[in-house]
C-alpha cells in the first residue's frame, strides 16, 4: 500500500551523470555544510558561493538554515527569502542543463524571472550563473584543464566541457569583487580522454577537481567545503602534480576530513576507486586535522597532521598509522630512500615506443637460435604465460638481462573481495625480460646484485601478509608502481620470510596482528 504522506526528495532520485560528474545527495549535502561554524547562517552578510553546481542542493540546503538562522532578525518570511536569494547565496552550473536544475532547486523556477519564481529577480539567471565556454588550444591541449584537441575540439553540437569556473585567469570577474565567506560544492573530477571518435575512457582519465581547488583559494574565502576523491592522499590520482599533492598535505589548513574507503558510501551506486573524501579548509587556520575514516559501520578517529612522519602521503586507516609507527620505531625512517621501493623498477622498465608492451606480438612460441631471451607476458596472451624474442627486440634496460630478478604483475586488486593487494611474484632467471605486465624487482646491478636464492627469499617475504599489509598503506588502486612499495621496509635476504617471524621483529600486538590477518588473504 502506498503511503500518501510519503514526500520524496527529488533530488535523491536524480541519476548521475558519471561518475565524473556526481550528484550529491541532500543528506551528503548536509554533512558538509554541518562541517561549518553554524553562526555562519546567522548573519544576514555571510556569502556562500557552489561554483559547481549540478542540482542545486549545497545551495538549496543553504538557503534552508538561513531561513531559519535569519527568522528572528527578518519575521517577514518573504522579505527574508529575497535577502537570502539576492544577497547570500550564489551558483555557477558546470553545463546548461545543471543551471536549468539548479534554478529548479533554488527559485522553484527555471528562470528566476519566471511566473512560479520564489523571488523575482531581473533576468533568467538570478545568481546562478551558466555561459558556455569553448577550450583554449596550445600546442594541441587546453591551458586550462589539459583537455586534448584532438577529443575535444568537436563543434557546437557537442558538450564541450569546457567547466565555466576553471576556464578563466580571473575567477573574480563571475560576480566582480564580491568577497564570499564560503565556497562549497562537489565539483567534477576527472576529464576523461576520448578517442578520436569521441568515446570517453575512464581508464584514461585525467583529475580536474584539483584545478576547481585552487580556483576556489584565489577567491580567499574564509572557508572552503567539497567533496573529491581520496586517491590524491596516497598519490594513485592519475593526472595530479606531486607539487599539488606536497602542498595539499604539509599546509596543515584542513580542519576536519571525512574519508569513505568505499565511495557507496556517499554516493550509492558509484564506484570511485579509492573512495571520496569531504573537508572543511581554511587558510586561517593551521594545525591538527580532526580526521574521520569511514568503513561501513567502523568509524575511527584522530586529532593529527595528515602527514605526521612527513613521507609525503596520508595513511588513511588509524590502524595502519599505529603499525607504521612501530616499523618506524625499529627502523627509523626508512621510508624516506632506504625502503622496498628502492629494489622496484619503474614501470614500462623494457618497453618502449610499443616494443614489449602488453600487446606486442614480436615474438615467438618456441625457442630457436636467434630467439634465445625468455619473455614473460602474460597469460591472456600465451597460455604458459612467456614466449621467446630476439636480444635486439629489448629496446632498453637490456642491462638487467643478465641478473636473477623477480617479476610481480604491475596491478592487482585493493581492499575487497579482489584482496590479496599484489599478484604473485615469481623468479625472474638470468636471460629473461618482461612485457609492461609485469615490473622487474633486483634492476640495478649497481645497487643489487642477486643470487637464486635471496630472489627465492624476496618472494618468500612478498608472499607474506605483512609485506603486502604494508604496500596496502599506500595502494589505493589496482595498480601498483614502485611507489606503492614505501612503506614496505627492506630485510636481509638469506632466508624463507614468515608472518610470525615479522610480527615478532616489530612488537605488534594481537590486535594489529588480528587487523592485518583479516585484511589481507593468503597468497597461496
Amino acid at each position: 500500500m502506498v503511503n500518501s504522506n510519503y514526500n520524496p526528495d527529488v533530488l535523491n532520485c536524480i541519476a548521475n551523470l558519471s561518475n565524473d560528474e556526481v550528484f550529491t545527495p541532500p543528506e551528503l549535502a548536509n554533512r558538509v555544510l554541518d562541517l561549518l561554524p553554524q553562526d555562519l547562517f546567522k548573519s544576514p552578510d555571510t556569502k556562500f558561493l557552489d561554483p559547481f553546481s549540478k542540482s542545486g542542493v549545497f545551495l538549496r540546503e543553504i538557503v534552508k538554515r538561513l531561513d531559519r538562522g535569519l527568522e528572528s532578525q527578518m519575521p517577514d518570511r518573504q522579505l527574508r527569502i529575497d535577502h537570502i536569494l539576492h544577497n547570500q547565496v550564489f551558483g555557477i552550473a558546470i553545463t546548461e542543463l545543471t543551471s536549468y536544475l539548479s534554478r529548479r532547486s533554488l527559485y522553484c523556477s527555471k528562470h528566476a524571472n519566471g511566473k512560479y519564481s520564489v523571488s523575482q529577480f531581473n533576468n533568467e539567471s538570478g545568481n546562478i550563473l551558466y555561459v558556455n565556454r569553448n577550450h583554449t588550444w596550445e600546442n594541441g591541449k587546453c591551458k586550462y584543464c589539459g583537455a586534448p584537441q584532438s577529443a575535444y575540439d568537436r563543434g557546437p553540437e557537442a558538450e564541450q566541457y569546457a567547466y565555466m569556473f576553471i576556464h578563466t585567469d580571473n575567477p573574480k570577474q563571475f560576480f566582480g569583487n564580491m568577497k564570499f565567506d564560503v565556497i562549497i560544492g562537489n565539483p567534477p573530477y576527472q576529464l576523461s580522454k576520448a578517442s578520436e571518435n569521441n568515446k570517453t575512457n575512464a581508464s584514461f582519465a585525467s583529475a580536474i577537481y584539483p584545478l576547481f581547488f585552487e580556483q576556489a583559494r584565489k577567491l580567499k574565502p574564509r572557508y572552503i567545503a567539497m567533496i573529491i576523491p581520496s586517491r590524491w592522499m596516497t598519490r594513485t590520482g592519475q593526472g595530479i602534480s606531486n607539487d599539488w599533492v606536497d602542498k595539499m598535505i604539509r599546509c596543515n589548513h584542513f580542519i576536519e576530513m571525512h574519508d569513505y574507503l568505499d565511495s557507496n558510501e556517499c554516493f550509492a551506486g558509484v564506484d570511485i576507486m579509492g573512495g571520496v573524501n569531504y573537508f572543511l579548509f581554511s587558510e586561517e587556520y593551521v594545525g591538527k586535522c580532526h580526521y574521520v575514516q569511514h568503513s561501513g559501520d567502523k568509524v575511527t578517529k584522530r586529532d593529527d597532521y595528515l602527514d605526521p612522519f612527513k613521507a609525503g602521503v596520508v595513511i588513511r586507516d588509524s590502524m595502519a598509522l599505529q603499525i607504521v609507527r612501530k616499523v618506524i620505531k625499529k627502523e627509523g625512517n626508512y621510508y624516506i630512500n632506504k625502503s622496498f621501493s628502492s629494489l622496484v623498477g619503474p614501470s614500462h622498465y623494457f618497453d618502449k615506443d610499443g616494443i614489449l608492451n602488453t600487446n606486442w606480438s614480436g615474438y615467438v612460441k618456441r625457442r630457436d637460435d636467434a630467439h634465445d631471451v625468455k619473455y614473460y607476458l602474460s597469460r591472456r596472451m600465451e597460455e604458459s604465460g612467456f614466449a621467446w624474442i630476439k636480444k635486439t627486440d629489448i629496446p632498453k634496460g637490456i642491462e638487467t638481462l643478465k641478473l636473477h630478478k623477480v617479476f610481480i604483475p604491475k596491478a592487482n586488486g585493493s581492499f575487497g573481495e579482489d584482496a590479496p593487494i599484489l599478484g604473485v611474484p615469481f623468479y625472474g632467471e638470468p636471460g629473461s625480460v618482461c612485457s609492461q605486465t609485469y615490473i622487474p624487482i633486483g634492476y640495478d646491478s649497481k645497487l643489487h646484485n642477486f643470487t637464486k636464492e635471496q630472489c627465492e627469499s624476496i618472494i618468500s617475504y612478498i608472499k607474506t601478509k605483512f609485506f603486502r599489509f604494508m604496500v596496502s598503506v599506500r595502494k589505493m588502486t589496482q595498480d601498483a608502481p614502485r611507489e606503492v612499495y614505501q612503506f614496505v621496509p627492506l630485510q636481509e635476504f638469506n632466508h624463507t620470510w614468515t608472518d610470525s617471524e615479522l610480527y615478532k621483529k616489530y612488537c605488534l600486538e594481537q590486535d594489529e596482528i588480528q587487523f592485518i590477518e583479516t585484511m589481507i588473504r593468503s597468497m597461496e
